[in-house]
């Protein structure tokens, strides 16, 4: 830090006090009993100022610039405007010592010998308070809240603004102490909160990023400002830099001055800062600079000394010849105004010199004079070192720190080796006191630089060596080494450069020039050296031969590239410049000096801010390009270029055919377009290629350089590969020139390729012309089809032969596709596509031509019929399905079908249905088992099926009453085929059929009809099973009432054997046969009563023809004749009716043959001869004439009065009605009930007789 006078002046009277307007262009001093007006710039005084009649003592000017007071011996007050005019004037009882005004609300203090008063523009009265002691001095908070005052019996009092006292100081000197001066801290809480949070976030900057891999910088380097000319000298600027420290302790803090010769600091709360710092003077003013970072204290030791805000003592501002009774810093700058006892009025500014280090990326600089920065220059972090005292020089050099203080030498080191840490600590202290010019550090040693001399101390402070120089020394750096052998790089001032090694005793010249050395540089291969001179000129050297390799003006820096040996960077003239090799110098603005040069990273010191400038090669990496030496060019990229400059670097490389640097520079681009092309020419230079026409023309119709490369293709005889780029690119109008009249297969392919392009750019039409001319009826056909164009496939496929069968059939499938058929079956007509042809009418269900297509061609039965049977059992029509199915001999699949179908029904409970498809599902297995191998298995099930569609059927009726709230049905049938069914289920039961609702019908409908004895068995029978809760109370009651009744049935519902007259009881186990014969009933179909029909079988010879022939013969039978006789007695009359038989016979011969007793175990039918037959009646006779395998079943009704009728597709048998005589006849399976034939049916039909083949269904 020096003072430089600026101006200087005298007054005749002793200068008391001084105030600055806040502008800072006017000072006004209070001398005698004038105030003085003094213009800053040049000491001009512009006004004398006369207004109070004793001497004034103190003088202050309103922080809005608007007024200023000042006080006198006279006990007044006088209040002036900035245009130096009088305005206001007020008295206190004594002489007025100090005043001040309010930062904030402009409100004035004003304090006297006893008391002080408060005055503000607002109000017309001035508001005093008394005080018990002098009071020296005063000062206003920075927020205008408080108001300190000094006193002369040692106490300090703060007041708030309405002057009240909140604090008291005592200070332990008492009187023997008076305060004679005061001060708040200017710098703003709101500021200091946020250096506070600034600091904290930078801590955690370097906390967060403390591991994170720093780039390593291979240049060594301290760069040292305390030379004579290496030393930068500007004006102290604001720091930005982060502080340590809480807000608190910047907050409102007091600065104290006592005649006890301390200097002490003071929170707004009393609380005092620290221990008091001896000052060895009496103190009579002290001052802060404007931020508050620094203090200027002035006294009876006839000098302005100047502390930091901790009070640290820095150093002397000006001495003086007499007491300095006053001294104030301008707002916001560096000068500093010093008033004496004898008149003196001294201006000067405060230059603060920049004290720094540097040594790869990590700069050390000097921060509040008392600090330490260290800042890595890649990673932005920094750490601060507080010294508490002077730093007066610093020094940098790989894991070592050296700060020199006032008397002591400070050896710092990092914790770890890492690159990356920013944590140092102490690792030796020399306490001695040393002066010096500049200041290094090795790994063992440190350098002082003492004008001509150099001395080499260890860390223990002792001296190891020592040089003379024979000229001042300009600049000295370390250019790295072994540990305790590092070298040094000198200059000096008559153009000497040395190199000196810490081990070694004699200096090297490595050259000597006629000017002398500001700045010094070697290269990273020690092989070149580069001065900047006195003249600012850049000479670089050859360090082996000292030849001059080059000179560059306006230069007052100089930095070598520490990763390429040929570029260095200069400064000078507000520019930077970069030279490569022998090319031009490239220019650029930049402020500042050039310290480093890494890579594409430039370090630069611009007053005392050091900045990492990232700066892109491309200057000399073009300058490298234009001479064609892309090596050299590549390796000035990796330092730093733009991708634009990578580009271009791959691009010219490429068109050099310099493939590995092109390769490489296409790498860092990340265009693998080209890495691919590259890959590909030394594929094929591996494999013999040679032709670097041939490779050129590739690059240039990568980089869209047509012509130029379809010259070279010609030229390296490839004219194919011409035409093929021609046509890729779609330019059909070059090819055609560049093909001229040539090979018609190639104009094919133009043509088609440019029909390819038509296609790709959506234009179809012109595409499908192009493909038709050029023969690619394929893709003519695929562009038609997929845009729905029927009439120009038509077309096509009318011009192609039929030969050409590959594009005909695509043209059917589209045909197929757009819903054309007809086209479509045109054109399988024409290539005598049959097979596809069938398929085409199935797939669009056109099925009558497929049906006459199958006439004629029997082979494609299969496939015709079988989808057309899947078709009618989707559309619900099984019964044509079923046909379909036997036509196309797909037997199986026809019964899987109807057993699905059948299952389905029975879930849901459809009976009914169930029934009529089992009856379908028999009558299936019946025509199955024509088939000799399925004979057996088929009539098994045929045998099941019917027995299962009859037990459906019945119990449909039973469902329909137990599950329906109504029913219809008569009690008797209830009753009948409830029976039926229980002696039917003797062994499983098939799904669907409850045993439950059997039995509960049985019982019911037994109670009710008198059948007491089975009823009771149905309700024993029903306590055995699980009974639904609808019907629990119902059977409950039901098992109850029936013990009332007598323990028989009704002789009316027994049924009658009507072969052997049996009565069989109504509970049979033998099941629905007779219990004496064996002769299984046959029921109604549609009541379930036992009918009066008899099985009987052809005696052996007896064929199915023969034996209608004979029935329908009908031999004559003798009628019976009955005449009526009456007789008389005494008491009664008589009528008699004898009946007399013809001569033919009294029985008939089928009776005869029924009238025996049987009562075996086995059954024994009923066999007829001829002559039997011939004597029955055709209308007594029923025949079920089942299609073979199986035999017709003969059944011969013994009561030929009741008429009985048979349905003739399922031989069911209805109920017997007695009618008048008709006709007898035999039915057909083949006819239909309702044709109009000699026969008639009565009652209804079963549900699984097919619908309208049986005149009995509803």
């Amino acid at each position: 830090m020096r003072a430089v006078l600026t101006w200087r002046d005298k007054a005749e009277q002793c200068i008391y006090d001084l105030a600055f307007k806040p502008d800072g262009t006017q000072l006004i001093l209070a001398a005698g009993n004038r105030l003085l007006v003094y213009d800053t710039s040049d000491g001009t005084l512009l006004q004398p100022l006369k207004g109070h009649k004793d001497t004034v003592y103190c003088v202050a000017y309103a922080k809005d610039g608007k007024r200023f007071a000042s006080g006198s011996a006279d006990k007044s007050i006088i209040i002036w405007t900035s245009k130096l005019e009088g305005i206001l004037k007020y008295t206190h009882n004594d002489s007025i010592q100090c005043v001040s005004y309010n930062p904030v609300t402009h409100q004035l203090a004003s304090c006297s010998s006893s008391d002080f008063g408060l005055w503000s523009p607002e109000q017309k009265s001035v508001s005093k308070h008394k005080s018990n002691s002098k009071i020296t001095c005063c000062s206003w908070t920075n927020d205008g809240q408080y108001l300190a005052l000094g006193m002369s019996n040692g106490i300090i009092s703060i007041r708030n603004k309405n002057g009240e006292e909140k604090v008291k100081i005592e200070r332990p000197g008492g009187s023997l102490s008076p305060i004679w001066s005061i001060c708040w801290n200017p710098s703003s809480r709101w500021e200091n909160i946020w250096m506070s949070r600034e600091n904290e976030d930078a801590e955690d900057v370097i906390v967060n990023r403390y591991f994170q891999e720093i780039p390593s910088i291979l240049k060594s380097t301290v760069y040292s400002s305390q030379g004579s000319e290496a030393e930068e000298e500007e004006q102290e600027e604001e720091d930005d830099s982060p502080r340590d420290g809480n807000s608190e302790e910047h907050n409102d803090i007091l600065a104290v001055a006592d005649w006890g010769q301390k200097l002490s600091f003071y929170q707004l709360s009393g609380k005092q800062i620290g221990k008091d710092r001896p000052l060895n003077f009496d103190p009579c003013c002290i001052s802060y600079f404007t931020k508050g970072e620094y203090i200027l204290v002035g006294g009876s030791d006839k000098q302005v000394s100047l502390f930091t805000k901790d009070g640290v003592r820095l150093g002397t501002v000006g001495e003086q010849n007499s007491w300095v009774w006053t001294c104030r810093v301008k707002p916001d700058s560096n000068y500093v105004v010093v008033g004496c006892q004898d008149g003196t009025i001294s201006f000067y500014q405060l230059i603060f010199s920049t004290v720094h280090g540097l040594y790869k990326d990590r700069y050390a600089y000097r921060d509040s004079m008392t600090d330490v920065i260290v800042q890595h220059l890649i990673t932005e972090q920094k750490v601060r070192i507080k010294c508490r005292e002077l730093v007066k020089k610093i020094a940098i050099y790989k894991n070592r720190l050296a700060i020199q203080l006032p008397e002591k030498i400070l050896i710092y080191e990092l914790y770890s080796d890492d690159s990356a840490d920013m944590h140092y600590r102490v690792k030796e202290k020399i306490v001695k006191k040393f002066e010096c010019n500049l200041l290094v550090v090795c790994a063992d040693h440190i350098i002082l630089c003492q004008e001509k001399r150099l001395q080499c101390l260890s860390f223990s402070g002792v001296r190891e060596r020592e040089w003379q120089m024979e000229s001042l020394i300009r600049y000295i750096k370390v250019i790295g080494g072994p540990a305790g052998r590092e070298g040094l790089l000198v200059g000096l001032k008559n153009g000497q450069i040395l190199k000196i090694f810490v081990d070694n005793l004699f200096a090297i010249v490595l050259l000597k020039q006629a000017t002398a050395v500001r700045c010094l540089d070697m290269s990273a291969s020690r092989n070149k050296l580069a001065v900047v001179d006195e003249n600012d000129t850049c000479l670089v050297y050859d360090i082996h031969t000292k030849e001059l390799l080059f000179q560059e003006p306006n230069a007052n820096s100089v930095a070598w590239n520490t990763q390429c040996e040929d570029m260095l960077c200069f400064s000078g003239g507000g520019y930077l410049n970069i030279k490569a090799s022998t090319f031009p110098v490239h220019q650029q603005k930049l402020q500042g000096f050039v310290v480093g040069y890494n890579g594409s990273k430039i370090f630069c010191l611009h007053v005392f801010s050091m900045s990492a400038v990232e700066v892109p090669q491309s200057a000399p990496m073009y300058q490298y390009l234009d001479r064609k030496m892309f090596k050299e060019a590549y390796q000035i990229a990796c330092l730093g270029v733009t991708d634009t400059d990578w580009r271009e670097l791959a691009m010219e490389a490429l068109e050099g055919l310099e493939f590995e640097t092109a390769k490489k520079a296409f790498t860092r681009v990340q265009d693998l377009r080209y890495l691919e092309l590259i890959s590909t020419i030394e594929e094929r230079k591996k494999r013999g290629e040679s032709n670097n026409d041939l490779f050129l023309a590739d690059v240039f119709s990568y980089q869209g350089k047509f012509h130029e490369a379809a010259k070279l293709y010609k030229r390296s005889g490839h004219e194919n590969l011409a035409l093929n780029m021609y046509t890729d690119l779609c330019m059909f109008e070059y090819a055609k020139d560049f093909l001229g009249s040539g090979d018609p297969k190639e104009t094919k392919m133009l043509i088609t390729k440019q029909a390819d392009w038509a296609r790709n750019i959506n234009e179809p039409k012109a595409a499908v012309e192009m493909y038709i001319s050029a023969g690619e009826h394929a893709k003519a056909i695929e562009i038609s089809g997929s845009h729905g164009w029927v009439d120009m496939l038509i077309d096509i496929a009318r011009k192609l032969d039929k030969a050409e069968r590959e594009p005909l059939l695509m043209c059917a499938r589209y045909f197929k596709k757009l819903d054309s058929p007809g086209y479509a079956a045109e054109t399988y007509l024409k290539i005598g596509d049959l097979k596809s042809l069938v398929q085409l009418y199935v797939d669009t269900k056109r099925w009558d031509e497929a049906f006459a297509l199958g006439e004629k061609h029997p082979e494609f039965k299969d496939d015709i019929y079988v989808p057309y049977a899947q078709w009618l059992a989707e559309n619900d029509r099984f019964e044509e399905a079923q046909k379909a199915f036997h036509k196309a001999g797909r037997q199986g699949e026809a019964v899987r079908v109807l057993e699905q179908l059948t299952h389905n029904a029975v879930v849901e409970s459809r009976f009914n249905d169930a029934a009529y498809y089992y009856w379908m599902l028999s009558m299936q297995c019946l025509d199955m088992a024509q088939d000799p191998a399925q004979k057996d298995v088929m009539l098994d099930k045929f045998h099941h099926f019917q027995h299962l569609a009859e037990l459906y059927h019945g119990y449909q009726t039973i469902h329909r009453y137990t599950e329906e709230p109504f029913s219809f049905d008569l009690p008797e049938t209830l009753f009948n085929i409830s029976k039926f069914l229980l002696h039917s289920l003797t062994k499983a039961t098939p799904l669907g059929i409850s045993k439950v609702n059997t039995l509960f019908t049985l019982a019911k409908q037994s109670k009710a009809l008198g059948a007491y004895k089975l009823a009771r068995h149905a309700y024993d029978k029903l306590r055995g099973l699980q009974i639904p809760a609808r019907i629990q109370k119902s059977i409950e009651l039901g098992t109850l009432t029936i013990r009332s009744k007598p323990f028989h049935d009704s002789e009316e519902l027994v049924p009658l054997c009507y072969r052997c007259s049996t009565n069989n009881p109504l509970l049979n186990n033998l099941g629905n046969v007779c219990i004496n014969c064996r002769q299984p009933f046959i029921f109604s179909a549609s009541s379930y009563e036992v009918l009066h029909l008899v099985e009987f079988y052809l005696e052996e010879g007896i064929t199915d023809e023969e034996a209608v022939a004979l029935i329908d013969l009908e031999a004559p039978r003798h009628k019976r004749e009955g005449k009526w006789q009456e007789t008389s007695s005494n008491n009664s009359q008589t009528l008699r009716l004898d009946e007399t038989m013809d001569s033919i016979g009294e029985d008939d011969p089928f009776t005869a043959k029924l009238s025996f007793e049987q009562g075996g175990s086995e059954f024994v039918p009923v066999v007829v001869s001829r002559s039997v037959l011939r004597s029955m009646s055709r209308r007594d006779v029923l025949i079920k004439r089942w299609p073979p395998p199986l035999q017709w079943q003969y059944f011969r009704s013994l009561l030929p009065d009741a008429s009985i009728t048979m349905c003739p597709s399922c031989f069911q048998v209805p109920s017997p009605q007695l009618a008048p005589p008709a006709p007898p006849f035999s039915v057909s399976p083949l006819g239909s009930c309702g044709d109009g034939g000699d026969h008639e049916l009565s009652g209804d039909c079963p549900s699984h007789c097919p619908a309208g083949s049986c005149s009995a269904h509803p």
